[in-house]
């Protein structure tokens, strides 16, 4: 899939929704890189493993939502190629620091 200019979102424990604009291959990409740029910003509450992610693309029109636990477990789950398993440990690398 071609890289696309996506929106993560997610709605915190106070109704307040924050987002970011970033671009990625693939869904989970979008919410693992949208996931780690909400956590890195300075908000009270950053989203946990019951947090619901929703990815907008533009291009075309769709909204898809992701949970952090569907995430963790997509970026944990068997890879379909080498290629996408390289993908897989490049973002948890990014989420974990490690």
């Amino acid at each position: 899939m071609a890289d696309r200019t996506c929106i993560v979102s997610f709605t915190d424990t106070r109704g307040i929704t924050h987002s970011v604009q970033l671009t990625a291959g693939s869904l989970f990409e979008a919410a693992a890189l949208g996931l780690r740029q909400l956590r890195s910003s300075d908000w009270n509450d950053p989203p946990g493993q019951a947090s619901v992610l929703e990815i907008s693309v533009a291009d075309p029109p769709m909204k898809h939502t992701v949970t952090v636990q569907q995430l963790s477990r997509w970026l944990n789950g068997a890879s379909q190629s080498p290629r996408e398993s390289m993908k897989k440990i490049e973002l948890r690398k990014l989420l974990t620091g490690k």
